[in-house]
């Protein structure tokens, strides 16, 4: 008789038939079935428990040392990414436990930008996402209480331009604090996602006309953003049975 092996920290994949839901479980404790853009990655502990740290790879630096004047007037952003290999999204949900904090040196804007992108293409550049903004979760201004959860699409509507043109639909108010695990969900069906933080019921951010539309997939990335130190564990992705 063969033995049954255990499980490793790898991908587990649970197939319950061709109508069924696809289970991916990701532990998050080392770059394992991870793709590295303009990141660098290392296991991390956090409040005692195991993860993945992630910041700004030496090559995103030179990036943004390169950047003109211009783009940094547009607020241009390099995109740092660490993609999951093998997954191609449409519907269904993403959960995981995220934490962010601004780096040393990091500008005085920097809020410790972290999330999840999702529908990623190939360019790395066009992707939806929903990202914290944990510094603001507490501040004494209310309006940047009101900045702590954003929903985006690079790379036509990054989040100045959402707010500029659309003030207040793609973000919203939720407790946060800097550098603590933080259990978030995604919902998306079609165009309609939903953001939910802390295991709420309810969610916290409401978008009913994702930009990549009601056909669109692609994969999944852990996303930060730039001056941050993100920490990631405990990754699950649910697609939504096909019709």
């Amino acid at each position: 008789m063969t033995p049954i092996r255990p499980l490793t920290a790898a991908a587990v994949l649970l197939l319950a038939g061709p109508a069924t839901a696809q289970d991916h479980q990701y532990p998050l404790e080392t770059a394992e079935h991870l793709r590295l853009h303009n990141v660098k990655a290392q296991p991390a502990t956090l409040e005692g428990k195991k993860g993945l740290q992630l910041t700004l790879s030496e090559e995103g630096a030179r990036q943004l040392e390169a950047m003109t004047a211009e783009q940094r007037a547009q607020q241009t952003d390099i995109e740092q990414l660490a993609v999951i290999e093998g997954l191609d999204f449409s519907s269904g949900t993403i959960e995981a436990e995220i934490a962010g904090t601004p780096g040393p040196g990091s500008g005085a804007g920097a809020r410790g930008f972290v999330g999840l992108a999702f529908r990623l293409q190939k360019d790395l550049k066009t992707y939806d996402a929903f990202y914290l903004r944990p510094t603001n979760g507490r501040a004494e201004d209310q309006e940047r209480r009101n900045h702590a959860a954003q929903y985006i699409y690079h790379p036509d509507w990054p989040w100045f331009r959402l707010r500029k043109e659309t003030p207040s639909r793609y973000e919203a108010y939720v407790d946060l604090v800097p550098g603590t695990w933080t259990k978030v969900k995604i919902e998306v069906r079609g165009e309609r996602a939903r953001l939910y933080v802390h295991d709420q019921e309810q969610p916290t951010l409401v978008v009913n006309d994702v930009k990549t539309g009601a056909q669109g997939k692609g994969a999944i990335a852990l996303w930060l953003g730039p001056g941050t130190i993100a920490h990631f564990r405990n990754l699950r992705v649910t697609a939504a049975p096909a019709n």
